[in-house]
């Protein structure tokens, strides 16, 4: 792909929403890091397939390798895709135990690709979307898994003063706050009636107890957001911190936890698979051991699995509609997007059970 004058950039097979001159410019002019003998005209750009949510591209120039990630273009909805919000978390996490890639640079300015965007360097590892992790031994998923739970507690233990993060997010009673907000989110969203997402709501507002404990939390802690090391059973980098926020860590836990309420032919999750066979552990397993790494003694109970399957709904719900305007990062966003409907069901069965045992 030619731009104006002299300078090419090399495309990988794929398209950007953004003008890759336009990024050759800003390389050029604003990122001082890139050492002096780099011939800046040569820029490989290469979209990263499987997101749903910021659109993210590989970007190699001379033997620099970066990432970049920006927020789609066009209208979103009210406090979506703050990237500026992912970029400081990571940089904020450095040295802190979570791993994390290192930042380079946030532009908040639009006018350069038509959206906020941030750069940081690439790491080298695997990301499965299917939380089965294929081509993996059982000892192996085993091992990540364990490893999964207790980077999760790490964060959650993280000193919220000393990273200066104490206004990353509101404290106070979190699942208040989230209900409203994704309640709000559903009603923006509709494209379509769901009763069982309208029951979920309700259901969570009545039984909501103000809890106020507050860590950071990821909001999207799953396989998929997780390089791993390509030859070691262990993570290498925690990515998409979109939603990020301070928050109740047991929202986190069982958003976590929703893979195994998901199966594998729906969005890569664990309902349904052989378990025991894959070397994966159950759920309760699962949050035993992040338990004991957090120290903490309380664990999940309906209301939180019950919020995290709502706020699934919501999320697929959301994505579903960003299809319809043209604007969503994925091509398969309106098929993920049904997924709301099988979710705010699951949702709902599970009020079903605790009123049944209770």
């Amino acid at each position: 792909m030619s731009t104006s004058g002299q300078q090419s950039t090399s495309m990988h097979a794929g398209q950007t929403d953004f003008d890759p001159a336009a990024l050759l410019r800003y390389l050029e002019t604003d990122l001082h890091e890139l050492p002096a003998s780099i011939d800046a005209r040569n820029l490989s750009i290469e979209p990263i397939s499987g997101g749903q949510s910021n659109p993210t591209y590989f970007v190699t120039i001379g033997d620099r390798e970066l990432v970049l990630r920006k927020a789609p273009n066009g209208e979103l909805l009210p406090g979506a895709h703050r990237v500026d919000r992912e970029y400081r978390i990571m940089a904020a996490l450095a040295d802190s135990g979570v791993p994390v890639p290192a930042m380079v640079r946030l532009e908040e300015d639009k006018s350069v690709l038509g959206a906020p965007f941030y750069l940081m360097e690439r790491l080298h590892g695997q990301v499965f979307h299917e939380s089965t992790l294929p081509d993996h031994s059982p000892e192996a998923r085993s091992a990540i898994y364990e490893h999964k739970a207790r980077v999760l507690a790490n964060l959650h233990c993280v000193d919220i003063a000393e990273k200066g993060l104490e206004d990353y997010g509101r404290t106070g009673p979190f699942f208040t706050r989230q209900i409203h907000r994704w309640t709000q989110q559903w009603e923006l969203s509709k494209t379509r009636e769901i009763p069982e997402i309208d029951q979920l709501a309700k259901w969570l507002k009545e039984n909501d107890d103000g809890d106020e404990t507050s860590t950071l939390v990821h909001g999207d802690y799953r396989i998929g957001n997780l390089m791993l090391h390509p030859g070691k059973p262990r993570i290498v980098g925690v990515l998409d911190w979109e939603l990020s926020t301070l928050g109740h860590p047991l929202a986190d836990l069982a958003h976590a936890t929703a893979m195994w309420h998901i199966t594998p032919e729906e969005y890569g999750g664990l309902m349904g698979a052989d378990l025991k066979a894959l070397g994966i552990p159950d759920r309760q397993q699962f949050e035993e051991t992040y338990l004991e790494a957090a120290g903490f003694s309380n664990g999940l109970t309906t209301f939180h699995h019950a919020f995290a399957l709502f706020r699934w709904a919501v999320i697929f719900q959301g994505i579903a509609k960003r299809a319809e305007s043209g604007n969503a990062a994925s091509e398969n966003a309106a098929t993920v997007g049904a997924l709301a409907i099988a979710l705010g069901r699951r949702g709902a069965e599970l009020l079903s059970v605790d009123r049944l045992t209770s």
